[in-house]
């Protein structure tokens, strides 16, 4: 009887812990399940509007914190109302900034969120380019999901990919109005009133809405539609056949190609584009084009110089429409220099073959940088043999890439209704899992957050020799190594860490979906050339503690400084910041 009433206890006891353990679990878990802000961007001066949904009814104060360059410079008390809790905040009025906002239990210091705020009057400052490719019938709800996700990733501008219906003629009128419905290219159907919406929506959330058209682009018939054969390309100095470029043959029409010099096409074509600002409130022209076409001719038999036609089209284009933005493709860096001579605010790359490897990748990001000063956006498709078919993204992929261009200063169109992984932005074989999406919030919350230590004039070129006598550091993207390379402004240098070690490839695109996750190093010792009195170290990463800065302690002899960083997952931001002189 004895043994049985031990074993009721014993029982009763487990219970209990249970029991106990649940509900304490239950109080551990009092986190924000989701923190979100009203705009993607935000003018100086403008309030932001924070919401964070808690997992239960809270009365708990929340701590919120407000970082600039890693430094604290505001903080407030807030409390929650239910299961929901709501609060504004006026940002120093200082254009073009980026602040990490943590968010966390006033007495639980693990229960903590983050997001990020750009404070911009102009979006080219910082580009964070998403794209918007379905047009049919959707419903109002689910665009607005879909704009209401782009927002919670800092996006500041929406390409419109083939919104239109054919490339010279990209809204046909009738009657004078705009045709309700039409097929794009692909034949694929869009509505009038989806893309209008689309637009109002980008507004709505601080966003600008760039409308998509190639600079020299007509349909079959065209001629019937007033365009004429001496603008067109040719291949041969005869003129007998039109430099085209093919299509599947269940789409409108192959591309046949004109001189974007030719002065009576640019009349043409803007006057077509007049029609389009005229209707709908686009903010400015995403200009396509088709890559280096080789030798090409004029009508008259003449070499067309095709590079420097760009030029001449994109400088007509700023004459004719000067209220409005232009961003031009270059397809591999073709005709970069004269798209940034004509004055595109920033550079938007497709990168394509031979260019394959992570240090060719970056390599493009800082011969933009150093040639022309400029921000680059990169068109790079990511798992693109895997999405022949139904599956994934490979997140290691995804992370080392993301890491390597927001690291050099870059941005990666990459986010729409669905992640990019073709040159045909509908294709959608390739989901994003629920594990790559926390990740890539971190991401982007991580690139604005620490935007004006990533990117912008404030920032130069520095060259310490870094070491480590735990792993192998190349200053150059590596297999097995950890790169590194660093940056400097008047008081702070900047020392970024991309861990190489154990992937199984070194190709950025990382086509089917092979990328595996770098060996996880801790307690990793480095030693940076350091002649200046470094005042304190910090340490910042999209991989660990939300991105919020953690102090690194240090020691500095005359010319050396030497550091332990506490962990490296994929990219890890070192910050060194000098005393005042």
């Amino acid at each position: 009887m004895r043994t049985k009433l031990l074993m009721t206890l014993l029982f009763l006891m487990v219970v209990l812990l249970f029991v106990f353990q649940s509900f304490d679990s239950r109080d551990e878990s009092t986190e924000i399940e989701h923190l979100t802000k009203d705009k993607a961007k935000y003018q100086p001066g403008d309030d932001v509007h924070f919401k964070a949904q808690l997992n239960h009814d809270s009365s708990t104060a929340f701590i919120v914190n407000y970082y600039y360059k890693g430094a604290k410079i505001d903080q407030m008390k807030v409390t929650p109302d239910d299961s929901v809790m709501e609060w504004k905040w006026k940002p120093p009025e200082t254009d073009h900034q980026g602040y990490l906002v943590e968010v966390h239990s006033s007495f639980k210091d693990k229960e903590r969120k983050t997001i990020a705020v750009d404070v911009s009057s102009s979006w080219t400052a910082f580009p964070r380019y998403g794209f918007l490719s379905d047009f049919s019938n959707i419903e109002d709800d689910q665009q607005q999901e879909v704009m209401n996700t782009l927002a919670r990733f800092h996006i500041n501008a929406i390409q419109f990919y083939d919104w239109h219906d054919e490339h010279h003629q990209p809204l046909k009128l009738e009657n004078g109005k705009p045709l309700d419905s039409w097929a794009n290219i692909a034949n694929e159907p869009v509505l009038f009133e989806t893309v209008k919406q689309y637009i109002d929506l980008a507004h709505q959330n601080g966003m600008k809405a760039m409308g998509y058209n190639l600079l020299y682009g007509t349909l079959s018939g065209a001629e019937h539609d007033g365009v004429h054969p001496e603008w067109y390309v040719y291949k041969d100095k005869n003129a007998t056949e039109v430099d085209h470029h093919e299509l599947p043959e269940s789409w409108k029409s192959d591309i046949f190609l004109t001189d974007p010099g030719n002065p009576e096409w640019q009349d043409y074509i803007f006057e077509k584009q007049q029609i389009v600002y005229d209707a709908l409130s686009f903010d400015g022209w995403h200009i396509d084009q088709l890559g280096d076409r080789g030798d090409v001719f004029k009508n008259s038999g003449d070499p067309l110089f095709m590079k420097e036609s760009y030029q001449y089209f994109l400088e007509a284009v700023r004459e004719r429409f000067p209220d409005y933005a232009f961003i031009m493709n270059a397809v591999n860096q073709y005709g970069q220099e004269e798209i940034s001579n004509a004055g595109a605010p920033f550079l938007y790359t497709e990168v394509w073959d031979p260019i394959t490897t992570y240090e060719q990748l970056k390599n493009i990001l800082i011969e933009n940088e150093q040639n022309w000063n400029k921000n680059t956006v990169l068109a790079a498709y990511m798992n693109y043999d895997l999405a022949d078919q139904e599956g994934v993204f490979n997140l290691p992929g995804i992370l080392l890439t993301d890491a390597l261009i927001f690291a050099h200063g870059g941005a990666h169109i990459e986010l729409g209704e669905h992640m990019l992984s073709k040159e045909y932005f509908p294709n959608n074989h390739l989901k994003m899992t629920k594990k790559l999406k926390e990740h890539l919030v971190h991401y982007y919350d991580f690139m604005v957050g620490y935007q004006n230590l990533l990117r912008g004039d404030e920032l130069s070129p520095a060259n310490p020799e870094i070491s480590s006598h735990k792993v192998n550091i190349s200053l150059q993207p590596k297999k097995g190594s950890v790169y590194a390379f660093s940056k400097k402004t008047t008081d702070k240098k900047v020392v970024h860490l991309l861990n190489f070690t154990e992937v199984e490839h070194m190709k950025w695109r990382d086509s089917n979906g092979t990328q595996k996750k770098p060996a996880e190093k801790k307690d990793l010792s480095i030693q940076v050339d350091e002649s200046r009195q470094v005042e304190k170290v910090w340490m910042a990463s999209p991989d660990w503690k939300t991105g919020v800065p953690v102090p690194v302690a240090f020691n500095q002899t005359e010319s050396r400084l030497s550091f332990t960083v506490p962990q490296l997952e994929y990219w890890n931001m070192i910050v060194m910041e000098y005393k005042g002189e």
